[in-house]
């Protein structure tokens, strides 16, 4: 059931951080978006129980999955960047 409410959040959480984060490098698309959203929110999950903030078996929250969206989405920006002044 975690690995589902990971999904979950992390869809929502890539929605909101494609309205947060500025730019034309982002990515379109619904399903694109729902990708790099899940992708972060599994990220915050990583990060925060290997800081420590969260037991094994606990994910990411809202707050966290979407600072972890933010930062793929700042990281595919910069691919895409540098894709296309290639």
């Amino acid at each position: 059931m975690s690995i589902i409410w990971t999904i979950i959040i992390g869809f929502i959480a890539g929605v909101i951080a494609k309205l947060v984060t500025p730019g034309r490098n982002e990515p379109s698309g619904f399903i694109l978006t729902t990708i790099l959203g899940i992708v972060g929110a599994f990220l915050a999950t990583w990060l925060g129980q290997a800081i420590g903030w969260y037991r094994a078996d606990e994910g990411a929250g809202l707050i966290g999955a979407v600072i972890g969206a933010i930062i793929v989405l700042v990281i595919w920006g910069a691919f895409q960047r540098r894709r296309s002044d290639v």
